[in-house]
């Protein structure tokens, strides 16, 4: 169970997000999307993504559409709030889609 004091303030992600560009936070989540070239290599991100999960004991929302992999990190043992877990989550999950090469195309604001 994720301690209270876990759980970040909006103003609090918002300085987050501040280092995190490829992200956005809708939902009472953080969110993105993932642009690669192939099937294939959403795939390949999607794996990456799934070993991060595992290491982590935390995984995202995923769902997978031909070559865009959209991600959705908050912590639903917080009450579906955002934790400190979930911008590392996210960080890790940037560096995995830059492996492979992934574009981010956030949600516009």
């Amino acid at each position: 169970m994720a301690a209270t004091d876990d759980i970040l303030s909006e103003g609090q992600i918002h300085e987050a997000l501040a280092e995190l560009p490829d992200w956005r936070y809708r939902l009472g989540g953080l969110v993105t999307v993932y642009k690669v070239r192939t099937a294939a290599a959403a795939l390949e991100l999607i794996v990456a993504v799934g070993r991060l999960a595992e290491e982590q004991k935390h995984h995202p929302d995923l769902d997978w559409r031909y070559n865009r992999v959209f991600l959705r990190y908050s912590s639903h043992d917080a009450g579906d709030r955002v934790t400190r877990r979930d911008v590392a989550a996210a960080t890790a999950a940037g560096a995995a889609a830059a492996a492979v090469g992934a574009t981010a195309e956030p949600p516009q604001e």
